[in-house]
């Protein structure tokens, strides 16, 4: 999906501050079990020796009802603060949080460890009027921090995806007049070495993760659901951050399971279950004639079921840059629209221009992708920039067949050029050889 990230305001001195006004503009997850419920220390202190810092013991209480904002800000001051210690949401109890900043750096690791439940305001009528709509849980300039457990993360989307201006609302999916800002659930901002593991997050308003402008980050054994209704809820985005492993997770919503965004590079995906939904993305890229560079992407051993897309590089006319060194191996599509797409043409209305300038894709590799395809579209689709062809696409053991029915259909090209290393199904006629002479004499195509 099209998102332009909000503006993370600067934070006053102290260490957790509400967020300020925003400007206008299937296999069973592998999380760990929850603990048993427990009681707060007999002491009574609310920093405990041990390292452990119960927000209870800050005076949350759990009920699901009462706004714990001030606790978890006060937990948080305390927890990093410590060498090394563990803000503990425990469980049996649910919590309900306003927007806020976390904010950093910290004295040493800290452990987010979520065994309760997480939740928001319930809908746009209840958020605090002086709080952002477009975002709920940050982190802001953190090292070495890790969210895990074996809890929930409730973004009680509901309310937010049935506001007029959400595409499903109108006639033909058309958007209808209104406010429209939704709250990223959880968002890493400027972070580095993080780790999200075991966690359960459903229903967020918009995207659940989103992860920009960091580095080093593993995110394992995830469980994120929302339903294939629900407008722009991606499972996990990137932006500007490198190092990231995501591995072993089940993701299903409404829009991409992953998007990955400019400035992304050194991504591995592993053994994710995706769908349904819109699939894997790199983009989209170059929106308003931006520059945009993505490099080094892994997806590998992983399913997609059930989606509008398979494994997807889409990119706006206008842009530039580079999309390179993608690799998409061993993926098992069942009944996917698109399994396989480049489109470099993307657009969101139906007044979009062709234009001379486009992201360069280049060094492309699927391999070993199976499955079958929905018949509304052709299993394989490369439509590439009248003016700057895509270059050194690479097929090898590719075997699409229809989901319903015995036809098969003829894949799409256009301005695309690559090898094919072994015999497809269906095969592929019309991938041109070698590489393009306007990329030849473009030194500067492709440009990062």
């Amino acid at each position: 999906m099209e998102y332009s990230p909000p503006p993370l305001l600067a934070p006053e001195p102290s260490r957790l501050l509400p967020p300020e006004p925003s400007s206008p503009p299937a296999p069973e997850s592998s999380y760990s079990p929850a603990p048993e419920p427990s009681s707060p220390p007999d002491d009574g202190n609310a920093a405990n020796s041990t390292g452990v810092f119960d927000v209870r013991n800050f005076g949350a209480v759990g009920d699901g009802v009462t706004d714990e904002t001030e606790a978890f800000k006060m937990a948080w001051d305390s927890a990093c603060q410590f060498n090394s210690s563990v803000l503990h949401v425990p469980y049996g109890f649910t919590f309900v949080i306003q927007s806020a900043i976390f904010t950093g750096p910290c004295q040493g690791k800290l452990v987010f460890q979520v065994d309760g439940t997480l939740m928001p305001p319930d809908g746009p009528e209840v958020w605090p009027k002086n709080n952002s709509k477009r975002q709920w849980l940050v982190f802001y300039r953190i090292n070495g921090m890790s969210l895990k457990g074996g809890g929930l993360i409730d973004g009680r989307g509901e309310k937010w995806w049935d506001l007029p201006c959400k595409p499903h609302k109108g006639i033909n999916r058309t958007t209808l007049s209104g406010p429209c800002d939704s709250p990223v659930a959880i968002r890493f901002f400027m972070s580095s070495n993080l780790t999200v593991k075991g966690l359960k997050v459903k229903n967020s308003p918009q995207f659940h993760f989103r992860f920009d402008g960091c580095k080093n980050v593993h995110v394992e054994s995830l469980h994120i659901t929302a339903p294939a209704r629900s407008p722009n809820t991606d499972g996990i985005h990137i932006e500007n951050t490198n190092g990231v492993e995501i591995y072993n997770s089940v993701i299903s919503n409404g829009d991409d399971c992953i998007s990955i965004g400019s400035g992304c590079y050194d991504v591995d995906i592993k053994n994710l279950t995706c769908g349904p939904g819109h699939g894997i993305s790199i983009g989209s890229l170059g929106n308003h004639n931006s520059r945009a560079c993505v490099s080094n992407i892994t997806v590998r051993d992983s399913v997609i079921k059930v989606s509008d897309n398979g494994v997807r590089i889409k990119t706006w006319q206008g842009g530039s840059g580079a999309v390179s060194g993608i690799t998409f191996s061993n993926i098992h599509m069942e009944s996917v629209r698109n399994p396989i797409i480049i489109d470099q043409f993307y657009c969101l209305t139906k007044d979009c221009t062709n234009q001379t300038s486009a992201v360069y894709v280049s060094e492309i590799l699927y391999e070993s992708i199976k499955g079958t395809y929905d018949i509304r579209s052709p299993p394989m689709h490369f439509a590439c920039s009248d003016s700057v062809p895509c270059t050194n696409i690479t097929l090898s053991d590719i075997e699409l067949l229809p989901a319903q029915g015995d036809i098969v259909s003829d894949p799409f090209c256009w301005n695309a050029y690559g090898d094919i290393e072994t015999l497809t199904i269906p095969p592929v006629s019309c991938l041109m050889e070698g590489i393009s002479r306007s990329i030849l004499e473009n030194k500067d195509v492709g440009y990062c």
